[in-house]
């Protein structure tokens, strides 16, 4: 009974050191990869030019002691514009969270399970 008990402590001892070095392979690669790809680069830079769409929108002259403008409350600028800058911050979030799988991942179903 001793000997099955060390058997499988050895079986688990293998397994851990195998699971261990196969961690440290994949930081290693992982330290090559880049964080972005070329994906999310370009939904960046579309994040902020709709941002920079937003504030340009709201541009436009102000009220003055001598004179009131009421274009300053007209709906370009208080709801169209803050809009614009709120759907590219958020599609900046989706940017920075998108990550594209690969055919690898995909696949990852066991060979056992098809039969």
């Amino acid at each position: 009974m001793a000997k099955k008990n060390t058997t499988l402590l050895d079986i688990n001892k293998r397994a851990a050191t195998a699971a261990e070095k196969e961690a440290a392979t994949d930081m290693v690669k992982g330290s090559k990869a880049m964080a972005f790809r070329k994906i999310n680069y370009v939904m960046l830079l579309i994040g902020v030019a709709a941002i920079i769409t937003g504030f340009l929108l709201m541009v436009g002259d102000s009220s003055t002691t001598e004179a009131y403008n009421a274009d300053i409350f007209s709906a370009r600028r208080t709801k169209v514009a803050p809009m614009v800058c709120l759907a590219g911050f958020l599609f900046m979030i989706v940017a920075i969270l998108y990550h594209k799988k690969t055919a690898k991942a995909a696949d990852c179903t066991p060979k056992d399970a098809e039969a």
